[in-house]
C-alpha cells in the first residue's frame, strides 16, 4: 500500500464517483484509477465500496477506511512541514489561525505578547471555518489556533478562552427589535435561520438549544458564513441565533438582542496539536491566561467570572 492509494481513495470517497475524481481532482485515466482501487482493496484485505450507474457507495468498512486514511495523510503532512521547519532554523516563524471574524478581538493582543518575547519572530495568519483549522493544525501548517473544539480531530488538544453566549440577530425594524431581550418564545413562527454543517460545533448548539424549547422551531434557512448570515436576515426579515462575536458584523439594517433565560453558550478555545513540540508554542500558552484577561478587560466583559469559569472547565 502506498500513499498515492489512501490520496486516490479519499479523492474517490468525498466525489462520490471514479469518473469526476479521475478527471477533476486527479488527472489521471479512470481505468487506470479503478485499478489503482481494486488493487488497494486487495492490499486491505475487504472490499471498501460499492460501484453502480449512480456512482460510488462507501461500505462500512471503506467509511472507517476513510477517517484512518484521512487521518495518516494529514500526519504525513504534518511530518513534511515539521521537517521543512526544522531545515529552517534561522528562520523563526509562528502560524496563528482564527475562526473568521475572532481575529477582530484577538490578534492585536496575541500579536503583542509574541513579540514582547520574540521581536523577530515572522508571525503568519490564517482566518477560517473552524473545521479548516482544525485540518491546518493537524497537518502542521497551523501553530495554534482560536476555534470551536471540533469532534473530528483527534490529535489536537483544546484549552478554553471564554465560553460566548449566542445573541439574537434580527432586522432593525423587526416588531421585536424594541425588547431589550429577545424570549425564544416570541420567535416561534418567525423565519427562522441557523448555519450550516461549515459551522458544525455551532450548529450543534444551536439545535440542542431549540429542541430543549420545544417550540417546533425549524430552520427555513442555512447560512455558511457571518456575511450571508446577515444579508438572509435583512432580506427574509428572519431571526438568527449567533455567537456575540457576529455583532462586530451588524450592518445598520440589522441589530442584535440578548437571549432571555438561559441563553445557549459555545467555547472558544485554543487549539493545538499534541504533537508540536514548538517553544513558541510552549511560550504562548504559558501567557494565554494574561491574553484572555487583556482582552475581556478591554471589551467590558466580567474576566473574574469568566477565568473562574475557565478555571471550572479544566
Amino acid at each position: 500500500m502506498e500513499l498515492r492509494h489512501l490520496r486516490y481513495f479519499v479523492a474517490v470517497a468525498e466525489e462520490g464517483s471514479l469518473t469526476v475524481a479521475a478527471e477533476r481532482r486527479l488527472h489521471t485515466a479512470q481505468p487506470s484509477l479503478s485499478r489503482q482501487m481494486q488493487d488497494l482493496e486487495h492490499e486491505v484485505g475487504t472490499q471498501l465500496m460499492i460501484r453502480s450507474a449512480r456512482g460510488i457507495e462507501l461500505t462500512a468498512a471503506g467509511r472507517v477506511f476513510l477517517d484512518h486514511a484521512r487521518l495518516a495523510l494529514a500526519q504525513v503532512e504534518a511530518g513534511r512541514e515539521g521537517a521543512r521547519r526544522a531545515a529552517e532554523p534561522t528562520k523563526p516563524s509562528f502560524a496563528l489561525g482564527f475562526l473568521t471574524g475572532q481575529e477582530m478581538n484577538w490578534l492585536p493582543e496575541a500579536m503583542r505578547i509574541l513579540h514582547d518575547e520574540l521581536p523577530n519572530m515572522q508571525v503568519t495568519i490564517a482566518s477560517q471555518y473552524s473545521p479548516d483549522l482544525a485540518d491546518a493544525l493537524m497537518r502542521g501548517k497551523l501553530d495554534v489556533a482560536f476555534m470551536r473544539p471540533e469532534a473530528q480531530a483527534p490529535d489536537l488538544v483544546y484549552k478554553l478562552v471564554t465560553k460566548e453566549p449566542l445573541v439574537a440577530i434580527l432586522p432593525s425594524d423587526h416588531r421585536l427589535a424594541a425588547h431589550k431581550a429577545i424570549d425564544p418564545h416570541d420567535i416561534a413562527g418567525e423565519t427562522f435561520i441557523s448555519v450550516s454543517n461549515t459551522a458544525p460545533t455551532l450548529r450543534v448548539v444551536i439545535d440542542d438549544y431549540l429542541a430543549r424549547l420545544n417550540l417546533g422551531i425549524t430552520p427555513a434557512h442555512e447560512v455558511d458564513n457571518l456575511a450571508m448570515a446577515m444579508s438572509l436576515v435583512a432580506s427574509t426579515r428572519g431571526v438568527a441565533f449567533l455567537p456575540a462575536y457576529a455583532r462586530n458584523f451588524l450592518p445598520w439594517s440589522v441589530i442584535s438582542r440578548p437571549i432571555k433565560g438561559d441563553a445557549p453558550t459555545i467555547d472558544l478555545v485554543i487549539g493545538y496539536n499534541r504533537a508540536n513540540t514548538s517553544p513558541t508554542l510552549k511560550l504562548f500558552l504559558s501567557r494565554l491566561d494574561e491574553l484572555i484577561a487583556r482582552v475581556l478587560t478591554k471589551f467590558g466583559g466580567p474576566v473574574h467570572e469568566r477565568m473562574e469559569e475557565r478555571k471550572n472547565a479544566r
